[in-house]
């Protein structure tokens, strides 16, 4: 076994504003990703805004919906290495 090697932070941000950016970058509104992710647009707002905890099982979802690893939603800011990063 590979010894654990943390991840660096790298900038401070927030779960909302990785989830808003990652949604920027690809384009579904607020109402589509609800759609898609079967959580409703009212709870979406509240994880953006800090005002609800995105967990883990919402971060799978979410991050399915948005295409990208659930640790870049639920870690954002983190640097992830490349080998490790699958």
């Amino acid at each position: 076994m590979k010894k654990f090697r943390p991840a660096k932070k790298r900038v401070e941000v927030s779960v909302g504003e990785s989830v808003h950016t990652l949604r920027e970058l690809q384009e579904p509104n607020q109402s589509q990703r609800a759609a898609l992710t079967g959580i409703s647009q009212a709870t979406l707002s509240a994880i953006k805004n800090g005002r609800v905890d995105l967990g883990i099982e919402r971060a799978k979802v979410l991050a399915k919906a948005l295409k990208c690893h659930p640790a870049v939603l639920v870690f954002p800011g983190c640097e992830v290495p490349l080998e490790s990063a699958a």
